[in-house]
């Protein structure tokens, strides 16, 4: 029996993927990720990247949720 996770079972979901594993990741980030890192980027007064890809806007929301407090 193989010991990787079954991705439709629990608690196992795309939120706890690692986004250099997303196969979308390459890919221009979404609006809502957009909008979202504009004010993280404003309230940490750090310049907003519009050209970030999905998986690394991802990696730039984490870090800067964990600067400015916000996702706890």
């Amino acid at each position: 029996m193989s010991d990787t996770p079954n991705p439709k079972s629990e608690p196992f979901s795309n939120a706890e993927k690692d986004p250099d594993d997303w196969t979308t990741g390459d890919e221009k980030m979404t609006g809502a990720q957009a909008s979202y890192l504009k004010t993280l980027s404003e309230e940490a007064h750090e310049e907003f990247d519009e050209s970030l890809s999905k998986a690394d806007a991802s990696k730039k929301i984490d870090e800067l949720q964990s600067k400015t407090g916000r996702g706890q």
